[in-house]
């Protein structure tokens, strides 16, 4: 990739691109979003278009001291903190994924949550947990329904994208679901 800013020939080339989860065992979090968009296939880090707000909100409601940058995705993991997506592939828009790819991607969370043994899951998207996980009625916050060990947190999509979500109500229920987080500690 040319520079920080991907060309529109690069971000057309990232369709379809796949980026590596950020995974180890025994995390207190891992965030599961829809899919990459263009400009993380193009980079390779999650969340890393700018205007979306995942790194603010997660610096803002006190999961990380500091502000990291998506090409700093890997120090999550000094927090206790992993990422993951629903869907692996990279598209322009999360409305190209169907139904079928998203309820496989629910499957595929779950082998990893079974695997790597999280905490909590926060999946970052309510329409796409939804139809991922089959609960319709779902809403933003805990749920009932675990994956395996885990608990289960939806959290709003964070992309600039989501008006319904101003950046201090974004990080507002993010810092909700560190305080759940950290009651649960011993």
């Amino acid at each position: 990739m040319s520079g920080t800013r991907p060309s529109a020939e690069e971000l057309a080339a990232a369709e379809g691109a796949v980026i590596p989860d950020v995974l180890d065992t025994g995390l207190r979090v891992l965030f599961c979003g829809i899919n990459p968009g263009l400009w993380s296939g193009a980079t390779g880090h999650h969340f890393a278009r700018p205007g979306n707000r995942f790194w603010p909100a997660l610096h803002s409601s006190g999961f990380t001291p500091r502000q990291l940058r998506p090409d700093e995705q890997h120090a999550l993991l000094d927090h206790g903190l992993g990422l993951t997506n629903l869907v692996a592939r990279a598209s322009s828009r999360a409305a190209e994924l169907s139904n079928e790819e998203l309820a496989a991607g629910g499957a595929a969370l779950e082998h990893k949550v079974r695997q790597y043994r999280p905490g909590w899951v926060a999946v970052v998207g309510l329409t796409a947990f939804r139809t991922a996980f089959g609960v319709r009625n779902a809403m933003v916050g805990p749920h009932d329904r675990g994956i395996g060990d885990a608990r289960v947190w939806v959290l709003p999509n964070p992309s600039g994208l989501n008006a319904h979500w101003s950046a201090a109500s974004l990080a507002a229920e993010f810092a909700r679901l560190r305080r759940a987080v950290e009651s649960d500690q011993p």
